[in-house]
């Protein structure tokens, strides 16, 4: 499919969870037509998401964020996420990437829950149990305290590869994340790609197949589907980018970022 239709994919009110971490694999190409969209009021599910996620909180498209670190590495915290947490704009709870990796790890495996340790002691507790999120409960082979973190389905998830072939068998190169547990999780699965290859390349290299094709419901074919975020073996993060992105939102002028970006005037000369 194009970019452009599987934006029917999702719908305003949607839990989504995009692929990569911070400045790796993130899929921008499809961050934009969400924002062309106008979508609404949906919750944001990811361990270390950056720009895409703040562009968008920026852009209204939000309800609430679950995260366990929203920000931009070396330039510090997202702009548009700070922003809309102190002012009451959207709603967010934090968590940790333990936490957030071993929820979709269930979602993935068709279980209510993964028990996770490291949590008991911290003021995240007691939060993620009043939403429900977490709950401590009674190892039975020792009688230990232990967390049981509930399971992470999102009604979408949009994960970039490198490599895809037109039934939705999908190559992630370099380091995977938690993206194979998010498209396991997830309701509906999204494949962006760098490139469509022949399926005899995953004939040939069945290792290689990262995401089997009967989880996926699109495949996007997006050269630099990624950027400004990295693609590994395709191109690096351009920090030049997201450093004038925050220089913008600092100065008011998010708006502005966004009309240029749509019009694809802040990509990539």
């Amino acid at each position: 499919m194009g970019v452009g239709e599987t934006i029917g994919l999702i719908h305003d009110g949607d839990s989504v969870t995009l692929s990569g971490v911070s400045m790796v694999r993130a899929p921008m190409a499809f961050v934009k037509e969400i924002v062309k969209a106008k979508r609404k009021e949906l919750s944001i599910i990811d361990r270390e998401p950056g720009i895409d996620f703040d562009i968008l909180i920026g852009a209204g498209a939000v309800k609430r964020v679950r995260f366990a670190m929203l920000g931009l590495e070396l330039l510090g915290l997202a702009p548009n996420f700070r922003r809309a947490a102190e002012q009451g704009e959207i709603e967010y709870l934090e968590t940790t990437c333990g936490a957030i990796t071993n929820g979709l790890r269930a979602g993935a495996m068709g279980m209510p829950f993964v028990p996770v340790k490291g949590i008991i002691g911290t003021d995240l507790l007691p939060l993620h149990e009043k939403k429900g999120t977490w709950r401590v409960i009674d190892d039975p082979f020792s009688g230990e305290k232990i967390v049981a973190v509930k399971a992470i389905i999102p009604d979408v998830a949009v994960i970039h590869v490198q490599k895809a072939d037109k039934f939705g068998n999908a190559s992630i190169e370099g380091a995977r994340f938690e993206d194979v547990y998010k498209a396991k999780s997830a309701k509906t699965l999204i494949i962006t790609a760098e490139e469509i290859v022949d399926t005899k390349y995953f004939v040939g290299h069945p290792e290689r197949n990262t995401i089997p094709y009967f989880y996926t419901a699109a495949v996007v074919h997006v050269p630099k589907g990624a950027y400004p975020t990295a693609c590994y073996n395709y191109y690096p993060p351009d920090y030049g980018f997201v450093k004038n992105y925050v220089s913008m939102c600092r100065a008011g002028r998010f708006d502005e970022f966004i009309e240029r970006w749509l019009r694809g005037e802040e990509d990539e000369n």
